[in-house]
């Protein structure tokens, strides 16, 4: 595999393409190499990897500081390159050093849990605070299944939930271009939504390596349409307004993924109920997240219906000027909690 704009590389023995994507002259002329490991399969990875010039580097925190501290040793060091080994975390702060660095990046996924792989967006822990910050997308991503189906089945499963709100960012997007004439990117759409549509009717798991190939591409997908869009527009809408909003009132309920799953579902449920959005399409939601375990109602993640109405009245204010379903609503405390009421009664199992 050699590096494209974006060169991909998804399946069993993956691995494997990483020296050769490193070794490219068209990336590294003189082969100084630096390599960023998470404190998981990340620092295993690299030992088993045939590159005797390069140097690793340990990410422990995925914070601004940690990604700065090493964007300036990627600097001194004059680094032609940096690959970035592990999870989300790992490769958010690699991204986040490399852009800093002004170097190419390739991202080595070790789990499917969300849509950063690709994305022009790192997510990093700053005072308090996990803002995404714009960064320079992966010049190559390699993704193992090997390594991907070693990780814990949930991760992968967060996967999916982040794949399908697409579906519902898409349609607040439209939305925000119907109503407040905001432009609407027609690549990065139909990006966002082949990704999800791939994903949405598999009766295939997690199991499956063609399963985990579609979903990893899906991934992948959805961080080309937000670098098309210059946003992350088409694929975060109200689905992850709720679940910022979840994370920064109640930490620890549910992965980035389990929650964009459930803010999808809730998000289509009042769709259905207000926009005459079809049916249909939230039993789909619906039957795709229980096919993969996710998910569906409050306190699937913990939650009373009380503590989700919160979140849902707090939402709008995780990303300001962003215009969704919540906000074209503009519901009451008193409507969202009956709306939540009546969301579980009509989704939950």
């Amino acid at each position: 595999m050699l590096p494209s704009p974006l060169a991909i590389d998804v399946r069993r023995g993956a691995i494997s393409s990483l020296g050769t994507v490193l070794a490219d002259r068209r990336i590294a002329t003189e082969g100084r190499i630096a390599v960023a490991v998470g404190p998981g399969q990340g620092a295993q990875i690299a030992a088993d990897l045939d590159l005797p010039q390069c140097e690793v580097f340990q990410v422990e925190e995925g914070t601004v500081d940690a990604a700065t501290e090493l964007g300036q040793k990627l600097r001194s060091g004059a680094y032609e390159a940096v690959a970035g080994i592990g999870g989300g975390k790992t490769i958010d702060v690699t991204k986040f050093a490399a852009t800093m660095a002004g170097i190419p990046m390739v991202a080595v996924a070790t789990n499917l849990a969300h849509d950063g792989i690709a994305s022009p967006v790192s997510s990093l822990e700053h005072e308090g605070g996990k803002p995404s910050i714009g960064v320079t997308m992966p010049i190559a991503v390699v993704i193992d299944v090997d390594y991907v189906q070693a990780a814990p089945g949930r991760l992968v499963r967060s996967g999916v939930g982040d794949v399908i709100s697409n579906i519902s960012a898409i349609e607040d997007w439209e939305l925000a271009g119907r109503e407040n004439d905001e432009p609407v990117d027609g690549m990065a759409v139909t990006f966002a939504r082949v990704a999800a549509e791939a994903i949405l009717h598999r009766p295939d798991s997690i199991d499956s390596d063609g399963f985990l190939k579609v979903l990893a591409e899906g991934l992948v997908l959805s961080g080309m349409a937000m670098s098309v869009a210059g946003s992350s527009r088409p694929a975060s809408g109200a689905c992850h307004e709720i679940l910022h909003a979840v994370t920064q009132l109640y930490p620890g309920k549910g992965n980035h993924g389990e929650l964009a799953g459930l803010g999808t579902l809730f998000a289509s449920y009042l769709r259905v109920r207000h926009l005459d959005w079809p049916a249909e399409r939230l039993d789909e939601i619906r039957s795709c997240l229980l096919r993969h375990q996710l998910p569906i109602v409050p306190s699937d993640v913990g939650l009373t219906e009380a503590e989700f109405s919160r979140a849902v009245a707090h939402a709008p204010g995780t990303r300001p000027g962003r215009f969704t379903i919540l906000e074209h609503l503009n519901l009451s405390e008193d409507e969202i909690g009956r709306s939540v009421a009546a969301y579980v009664e009509a989704v939950g199992r």
